[in-house]
């Protein structure tokens, strides 16, 4: 049985990820068996290609501030990218109930 990797070296190795995502290529030929799920489901994930690279920051600073809090391992892209999809849904619901009914 494997001892849970150290937070601190899963988030350094995830920000190497995502750096090699954000440069366009992966020059490696090994990886933790956490960086190819994240991988296959980054692979999965429709991102528009212009919008790719904002998206993969916003990405890391949400996976670097869940592991500061305390999470052993970072959230799959396709988590975080449905949660944004939850809140723009509160929020657009919130804004409807906000203004109500017209008089």
């Amino acid at each position: 049985m494997q001892a849970a990797p150290d937070s601190e070296v899963v988030l350094s190795q995830f920000n190497r990820l995502i750096r090699e995502l954000l440069r366009g290529s992966v020059n490696r030929n090994t990886f933790q068996p956490w960086e190819v799920e994240l991988l296959l489901d980054f692979d999965t994930c429709e991102i528009r290609e212009t919008g790719r690279r904002e998206v993969l920051k916003r990405y890391q600073k949400a996976v670097q501030k869940q592991m500061e809090k305390g999470a052993p391992m970072p959230m799959k892209l396709s988590e975080y990218l449905s949660g944004l999809k939850e809140r723009r849904r509160a929020v657009a619901a919130g804004s409807a109930a906000d203004s109500g009914p017209a008089r």
